[in-house]
């Protein structure tokens, strides 16, 4: 216990790390005392030390004495008593699916070419019901009436503002006659003395 340093808290000495010693010295005790107990119990109890593994847990009352202790303690062995396996982790391996734009081997197989007999027999069937069967049957087996003029564009006739004085903005409300004077006496005020001075101060100054 005479390796134990006392530091204040906050000094940092130059003569060493105090602080990782004590936390030895302070490990190298718990463990001694670790044996001392181990090697005293093996002491007292001889040959009726039971055999690693064999705890058997002491019934108790739980009417009198608390069983969470035992519980968690008889919990700790049984977890103890497992078999442990080591699982190796691997990352997941990269799945290379082909993809079928690149392998064309996985392409679908075309389609046999149509033969050129039955290519003509499709056009000659569809020459037949664009030509004679559809205009047949939407026209009722009556003929076809002559197509009317179309209608002739006519000019857009808008409501124009210059126009139709109903759309125009309601006028403002005039002014009253005493806020006009007081207005006209403002404009003289200012046209009258107070720009010329201004100005005249600028020419001064410039």
């Amino acid at each position: 216990m005479s390796d134990i340093q006392s530091t204040s808290i906050g000094v940092i000495s130059p003569y060493g790390d105090y602080s990782l010693r004590n936390t030895q010295a302070l490990s190298g005790v718990s463990h001694l005392w670790q044996d001392f107990f181990a090697r005293a119990l093996a002491d007292q109890l001889g040959d009726n030390a039971p055999a690693p593994g064999s705890y058997q847990p002491e019934p108790l009352d739980e009417a009198v004495e608390p069983t969470l202790g035992a519980e968690l303690l008889a919990h700790i062995v049984s977890q103890r008593t497992c078999e442990v396996t080591e699982t190796q982790v691997k990352p997941p391996e990269p799945l290379f699916l082909p993809i079928a734009e690149f392998e064309l081997d996985l392409l679908d197989k075309p389609f046999p070419p149509f033969p050129p007999e039955e290519i003509v027999a499709q056009q000659h069937q569809q020459t037949f019901e664009s030509n004679w069967v559809r205009p047949l049957v939407l026209t009722a087996g009556q003929p076809l009436p002559e197509p009317s003029p179309a209608p002739q564009p006519r000019p857009l006739h808008l409501p124009i503002a210059e126009f139709e004085l109903e759309l125009l903005d309601k006028p403002f409300p005039p002014f009253p006659e005493e806020e006009l004077v007081a207005q006209q006496k403002q404009l003289d005020f200012d046209t009258r003395w107070a720009r010329p001075i201004v100005l005249q101060n600028l020419r001064i100054a410039a």
